[in-house]
């Protein structure tokens, strides 16, 4: 399957269309199944997508008490910490819409219940998705409606970085991830066979420092030097990009 790509003019309208696409996504979810399910990135564009979402009077169409929101990756630190995933989408979105907080299923803290053990928050995560899996998808995870996710410089999506054991697990869903080439070093990440379960799998990035890994990626590079080339989702995968970013593609 072709993958699509969409060039905007600036990292603002392009997180402004994209939470536009998401609503509408979302929206028609629900019409045809009666929910829906995201799973959410973090970073700057990650969060501007949210903060945009937030701001669209198209928002009220959304019935968030019916949305499952999951999280690609997150930094195993403390809750709350201001570099979390789960606390920049809070303060962005989620603590502004009536979610229903049973639906909202953010990955462990490093001082939660299951303290700071990073392998065994991976396997109860892991468990999480299982239990919430369905027959539509040949991986123990739920159906995701839209996974988004970001590019690094070097490739890397979710936390999963070029040449490691994370981007070539194959058998689990969810892994903790060590020695991460940017800090925070200590990581909880899905897996490439887990994202891939995703309906719609999209790449947001901007900058000319990702036009690289972007090129690389779309060029069908090997997903173990590049990671984002390894995220592709059922149905469709979507690159959302400003022109920095798309600047080597033919």
């Amino acid at each position: 399957m072709s993958a699509e790509v969409v060039v905007h003019d600036g990292d603002d309208l392009l997180a402004a269309a994209a939470a536009a696409r998401l609503l509408t996504r979302i929206v028609d979810a629900q019409a045809a199944r009666g929910a829906a399910s995201v799973v959410l990135t973090g970073g700057r564009t990650g969060t501007a997508v949210l903060e945009h979402v937030y701001r669209s009077p198209a928002r009220d169409a959304v019935r968030w008490d019916a949305l499952e929101v999951y999280w690609g990756d997150e930094r195993f630190l403390p809750s709350g910490d201001p570099e979390r995933n789960e606390t920049q989408a809070r303060k962005a979105l989620l603590d502004h819409v009536p979610v229903d907080p049973g639906r909202v299923h953010p990955m462990p803290a490093s001082d939660g219940v299951l303290g700071d053990d990073v392998d065994r928050a991976a396997a109860h995560y892991a468990e999480l998705l299982a239990q919430r899996s369905e027959s539509v998808t040949d991986f123990p995870v739920p159906t995701f409606d839209v996974v988004m996710l970001g590019v690094g410089e070097e490739g890397h999506t979710a936390s999963l970085f070029p040449e490691t054991p994370a981007v070539r697990e194959s058998e689990r869903s969810v892994v903790g991830v060590r020695d991460c080439p940017k800090p925070p070093p200590t990581r909880v990440s899905l897996t490439l066979p887990a994202l891939r379960t995703g309906s719609e799998v999209w790449l947001l990035t901007t900058g000319e420092k990702k036009a690289e890994p972007v090129a690389a990626a779309l060029s069908g590079a090997d997903p173990v030097e590049v990671p984002v080339a390894g995220a592709t989702g059922r149905t469709r995968t979507l690159w959302l990009l400003d022109s920095a970013a798309a600047a080597r593609l033919h």
